[in-house]
């Protein structure tokens, strides 16, 4: 969804003087990807818990990288207390000793939330999905899955897809057939894996690559792919701008961003705090009306209106076809993918 990075030397005397400027500034530094997520958790989240304990709470952007933790782990000089992390990072940070444990007896009872919320170091935040998306002005017959995307023939034009192996090799093999619940077992054998990549030779020459958020949006609109690819978070935004892009949801990937508490951050206790408040069903109803994420909070979904359950990656209705991205998976597999992928689409 963002990117991944690499330690720079320049990283860890921006992280000193960072400290420095903030130290005194803040009571609690809370870190995003910012944009329209970074503002939805400032309504839902920062602002409703700086009204209620009088405290200053600093929400920060960042683009994800991991190196600048570590530099602050390193160094001793961690300033950021809550850090918004994808699945893949929450792992290997983990792993590594740059986040630490969560005490989940001071956040929240585990049942209240989707099972997949609950990490030894972090806790899912929201729910975003990689979809589908058609223009509504330009395509009157609304396609219906995969097998639809592939077919050049019912529906002329070419098609966007992220410069990529994973979901792609996904989405591939639901086009062929396979159905969610079996593509990660598909996949797991060399001729699942072969399959994928036939499929993917189908489309080869219809096919656009994007390698940014908002590139597929631009696809659309301007008319260049009759269909794409996108982040189910980007469609409101465009539509509000008078675009008329429709999702369709059988088929989609959904993941989740996680809260993690970097190690040594001074406010533990109050990170913990801030993290226990963001998952109350209040706040996970109010996040989810302010951008369309899933809620993790079981209850939140209950109560739920129907309009904002319909834009939701994780609603009962868009779950029923949908697929969980497998971080163990691409963990195991991705290098060796990823080198495939990048040897097929140059041929």
């Amino acid at each position: 969804m963002k990117t991944s990075h690499k330690v720079a030397i320049g990283v860890i005397s921006s992280m000193l003087a960072f400290g420095a400027q903030s130290a005194l500034a803040r009571d609690l530094t809370i870190v995003n990807f910012g944009g329209a997520a970074g503002e939805a958790q400032q309504t839902a989240f920062v602002e409703p818990l700086q009204k209620q304990k009088n405290i200053k709470i600093l929400n920060v952007p960042y683009n994800g990288e991991l190196a600048k933790i570590k530099a602050m782990v390193d160094t001793n000089n961690v300033v950021w207390d809550v850090v918004e992390v994808e699945t893949a990072d929450l792992s290997r940070g983990c792993d590594e000793g740059l986040f630490e444990q969560l005490d989940w007896d001071n956040i929240i009872a585990k049942d209240q939330l989707i099972p997949e919320a609950v990490h030894d170091c972090g806790m899912g935040v929201f729910v975003w999905s990689t979809v589908m998306a058609y223009n509504g002005k330009s395509l009157k017959d609304a396609p219906n899955g995969w097998a639809d995307f592939w077919d050049v023939e019912k529906f002329p034009g070419k098609r966007a897809l992220r410069k990529g192996a994973r979901y792609n090799l996904e989405f591939a093999l639901m086009a062929d057939g396979v159905a969610p619940k079996d593509v990660y077992q598909v996949l797991s054998t060399p001729e699942g894996v072969d399959r994928a990549f036939n499929k993917l030779n189908e489309l080869k020459p219809h096919i656009q690559w994007w390698e940014a958020g908002a590139q597929p949006l631009q696809m659309l609109a301007a008319g260049d792919v009759v269909m794409s690819t996108v982040y189910n978070g980007r469609i409101a935004a465009a539509n509000a701008e008078g675009q008329d892009l429709r999702i369709v949801w059988n088929g989609s990937i959904y993941d989740l961003d996680y809260y993690v508490i970097p190690m040594g951050s001074p406010n533990k206790a109050l990170a913990e705090e801030f993290i226990s408040f963001s998952a109350q069903p209040e706040q996970q109803i109010k996040h989810a009306q302010s951008i369309n994420y899933g809620a993790i909070n079981k209850s939140a979904i209950d109560n739920l209106d129907e309009a904002t359950l319909a834009q939701m990656p994780n609603s009962p209705q868009n779950a029923e076809h949908a697929l969980l991205s497998s971080y163990d998976y691409w963990a195991d597999h991705g290098e060796e993918l990823d080198q495939r992928f990048t040897a097929w689409s140059t041929q």
